[in-house]
């Protein structure tokens, strides 16, 4: 499902820079400008220009703890007797002798950057203009003290081209999308100027007005495809050029294997992606959406897991002989598995697998003995949807069709899900993947009144394949 709304408030809560982020950083750009007009870098500043994420509309939140930064380009007439390296150390040199920038600039290889207190960070690079001939443009190595090729304003102009053909400023916002899914991801590198040519380099003038460009969820679903289907095709670092100066191969910041983890992760959200996007239920898309992007997608959704006995209870419509059931517990003790509605094994907040499948699946059940409140005795097996006490522990095995446990070449994650008021006001619905405690069993306590469910996860651990898993055991606490 596309699930626009969520799309809505999601890029607005947690992806896009906030307001008061982008007041601070226009405030401070200001005063940067005026600050380097009136210092003593002696290079006759012709213009500024934005440049990078925060040109292109694609700056994001950062993560907690993590900085934002934006990149300012001051747009310099050539300096006679300056190497390109004095652009740079010049500017460092200026700005530090200013009383409100001591101490927070810090030199680059092609920028000054000032330091915010660990909240933001303004990158200053030097572009000397028309150095050897009218409309030349050169940005400054003080490493290598080289003036390099650059074309920042013609860049930015093919990011705005290509995101009016997409239309609905989706490229820009796709973008963003999966900028935050790799900062939060963390398991591949690309940085944002060769995500947004990547990204770009998949729209055609043939796209314009077209249905795969419909609206944000359809953009990313059509992007994430195209580009899975180009890196599929590609199996070491290709060259991906800058779109407006060819002689740039922006790639080269990769290496094989940093290119090879990317390409690997992408195949792999391609298709959460997909997944997620054609899913006809409502609940399981989320919680598929959830998977490519994290819990704080259609957050507020896991509310609703604490009305599953209000809602089962009232749809019923039934009362039972000694009056009207409370909940679901009561619901199953009468009726058995009836009782059970269908959402309860997609509950939005239930973490979807995240391994690949193997080929040939493996049957995995589970079984499970109650055990006192310490851990300690085996006192009898228990069976799914058996009633049980709190304050007593249960100890879950996962067990192939015979009975019999797995070999170590495999491991047993388990989803534990809490359901209904009690775990709810106690933050405790849960819903995520545990290791074993011992070999393929798990033991947990018996704590919250409700019907929770706990299923195995059998990964093969040569490929981290997922090989097979079990039913849901149903877990009724009294």
């Amino acid at each position: 499902m596309k699930l626009l709304e969520h799309f809505k408030t999601f890029m607005e809560n947690h992806v896009n820079l906030n307001s008061t982020r982008i007041s601070l950083l226009e405030d401070s750009i200001e005063a940067v400008k005026s600050a380097v007009r009136a210092s003593s870098w002696d290079a006759r500043v012709l213009m500024f220009r934005p440049q990078g994420s925060w040109a292109h509309e694609t700056i994001i939140k950062p993560l907690p703890c993590d900085e934002f930064d934006a990149d300012l380009i001051a747009f310099v007439a050539p300096k006679e007797g300056w190497e390109a390296k004095d652009y740079v150390n010049k500017l460092v040199a200026a700005l530090d002798a200013n009383s409100r920038y001591s101490g927070k600039v810090r030199r680059y290889s092609h920028c000054a950057t000032i330091e915010y207190a660990s909240e933001r960070r303004i990158d200053i690079a030097p572009c000397v203009r028309d150095r050897l001939y009218p409309g030349q443009y050169d940005v400054c190595n003080r490493v290598s003290n080289e003036f390099e090729a650059s074309e920042p304003i013609a860049y930015t102009q093919w990011v705005v081209d290509k995101n009016a053909i997409a239309g609905g400023n989706d490229l820009k916002k796709v973008t963003r999308l999966l900028k935050y899914m790799r900062d939060i991801k963390g398991n591949f590198t690309c940085p944002s100027f060769l995500f947004t040519t990547l990204l770009g380099d998949q729209i055609s003038e043939s796209d314009r007005g077209s249905a795969g460009f419909s609206d944000l969820p359809t953009t990313l679903k059509t992007l994430v495809g195209r580009l899975d289907d180009w890196l599929q095709a590609r199996p070491n670092v290709p060259d991906v050029r800058n779109p407006v100066l060819l002689s740039e191969i922006q790639s080269a910041v990769w290496t094989e294997t940093q290119y090879s983890s990317f390409r690997d992760k992408i195949n792999l959200y391609r298709g959460w992606i997909d997944d997620a996007y054609d899913e006809k239920d409502r609940d399981e898309s989320i919680g598929k959406w959830q998977r490519v992007f994290g819990d704080d997608f259609a957050a507020g959704e896991a509310r609703e897991s604490a009305r599953v006995s209000e809602s089962v209870v009232r749809k019923a419509g039934l009362v039972a002989v000694a009056g009207p059931w409370r909940d679901l517990v009561d619901m199953v003790k009468a009726v058995g598995a009836t009782a059970l509605p269908d959402r309860l094994m997609r509950l939005p907040y239930m973490r979807r697998p995240m391994w690949r499948q193997a080929s040939t699946p493996l049957t995995v059940k589970v079984k499970a003995e109650l055990r006192g409140g310490s851990y300690n005795g085996s006192m009898h097996q228990i069976a799914s949807l058996e009633p049980l006490q709190k304050g007593y522990a249960a100890q879950f095995t996962a067990v192939n069709g015979f009975g019999a446990q797995f070999p170590p070449d495999y491991t047993v994650k388990w989803r534990v899900t809490n359901t209904d008021e009690d775990a709810y006001k106690a933050g405790q619905l849960r819903g995520e993947f545990y290791g074993s405690d011992h070999g393929a069993s798990r033991t947990e306590y018996l704590k919250y009144r409700g019907v929770h469910l706990v299923e195995a996860f059998l990964v093969r651990k040569r490929d981290n394949r997922l090989a097979g898993k079990s039913d849901p055991f149903f877990v009724v606490i009294e």
